[in-house]
């Protein structure tokens, strides 16, 4: 048998996929030997791909392998699931169409990470396919992109440098472009997986009555939510809650912490800032026409249908995404602000005094929403080739955080970034 590549990107044809293409060239010549190819439905155009990467960066690339699968087709996933250690699935909606690579994972033995930011199709794998990825002795790992690798890096390292029991943190999301925002600033796949992901968000209920069934006890001082709207803490603007996934990985994580572990889980919130009133009302009528139209399957139809006008632009059409130009010049941060105790209790002992410290740390970076996903996507799997012998257990379905606690993602994510992104955390920051 041929000997397997370090990594395949299956989806590369897509907007993340191309960009993963980039990035892992740096990875590849960074003198690690790092062997990758390619996957998708389309043969003819994955090698476009390379043609058209390979021009752009002066390479020839026309060795790089080429396999053709598709998630409607089981043999052809294994064919080419077999052919690598780690899959790089850049192919979405997850909910649609990650189970099936899941799947062939588990049945080559190869170790599956992703970009999604679906928690329902996240949880689903962990609650279906822990035990069987842990027998293999392979590692499924979902959210490796800007969902939620900067929330769950920044939070680790809140929780590192923090010199005592964290009782809760609070996160601020902001970005901004250093120039006039030309064109979407989206690309319609990750339109398409917040229509899907909010109009099936009723699904998570019994999905989360399994996965967690021993529920930590109740913490005090319990955490509690800030309102809708509410002005920027850490900055100028206001802020409303982050509807992403981030909130939702990171507790996984602090849950398996809690219960692996034995610590004292992390309450934690997520907001996201903006810079003025007006943009803070287009939020509000979007996020009203979402909640309403993701209702009925004609409503999902019609946004499903017209991104651009339900956006109001922020989102491109079906195969339209964000110029580079456009993408290298938006930045983001996310401050973490928390509290906790200066003096750690042991043996799952209870704090019975209120917080008496208050710690900021912040984690920055430009150009994440494409550009940091390929980065942070591609850092976990060779992570996973390095380093799986510290990570948990024999194998499993995990969130990145629990993943890669005791590995050097943090550091290598940061080494590889500085290349091409930028991302940097910054320094702790106590007040």
């Amino acid at each position: 048998m041929a000997k397997r590549l370090d990594i395949i990107i299956f989806g590369a044809t897509g907007y993340t996929g191309k960009v993963a293409v980039e990035k892992i060239l740096t990875l590849a010549n960074s003198g690690d030997g790092l062997t990758w190819g390619i996957a998708g439905r389309n043969e003819a155009k994955l090698k476009e791909v390379l043609t058209e990467v390979g021009e752009k960066i002066g390479k020839d690339l026309s060795k790089i392998d080429v396999f053709v699968a598709s998630v409607n087709d089981d043999l052809s996933m294994k064919n080419m699931t077999k052919q690598c250690k780690v899959l790089v699935n850049c192919v979405g909606p997850y909910r649609h169409c990650g189970e099936q690579a899941v799947k062939s994972c588990i049945e080559t033995g190869t170790h599956h990470v992703d970009v999604s930011g679906e928690p329902e199709y996240m949880e689903r794998m962990q609650l279906l396919y822990h035990k069987q990825a842990e027998e293999k002795g392979i590692y499924i790992v979902s959210a490796c992109g800007f969902d939620s690798i900067p929330a769950e890096i920044g939070c680790l390292h809140f929780m590192q440098q923090f010199e005592g029991d964290v009782c809760s943190v609070e996160s601020f999301l902001q970005m901004k472009n250093k120039k006039k925002q030309q064109g979407p600033a989206i690309n319609y796949a990750t339109w398409e997986c917040m229509v899907h992901g909010l109009a099936n968000a009723k699904d998570l209920r019994p999905i989360r009555k399994q996965l967690f069934p021993n529920r930590p006890p109740a913490l005090t001082p319990k955490q509690k939510p800030r309102g809708s709207i509410f002005s920027n803490p850490v900055g100028d603007g206001w802020c409303m809650p982050f509807l992403g996934s981030d909130q939702s990985v990171m507790r996984r994580s602090q849950y398996h912490f809690n219960s692996e572990k034995g610590w004292r889980p992390v309450q934690v919130q997520c907001y996201f800032s903006v810079a003025s009133i007006s943009t803070v009302l287009t939020c509000i009528i979007i996020g009203f026409l979402f909640s309403i139209l993701t209702k009925y399957k004609w409503g999902q139809n019609l946004l499903l249908k017209h991104p651009k006008m339900f956006s109001f632009g922020f989102v491109g059409a079906k195969g339209e995404g964000p110029n580079e130009e456009s993408r290298k010049n938006t930045e983001f941060n996310i401050t973490f602000v928390g509290d906790g105790w200066s003096a750690k209790k042991t043996d799952g002992q209870q704090q019975t005094t209120l917080p008496d410290t208050r710690v900021t740390t912040r984690i920055s970076g430009m150009d994440p929403a494409y550009g940091l996903a390929a980065i942070g996507v591609l850092v976990c799997a060779t992570t996973i080739l390095k380093e799986a012998n510290s990570m948990p257990g024999r194998g499993g379905v995990y969130p990145p955080g629990a993943a890669f606690i005791d590995t050097s993602l943090m550091a290598e994510l940061q080494a590889n970034a500085r290349e091409t992104s930028d991302c940097r955390i910054i320094e702790l920051v106590r007040v």
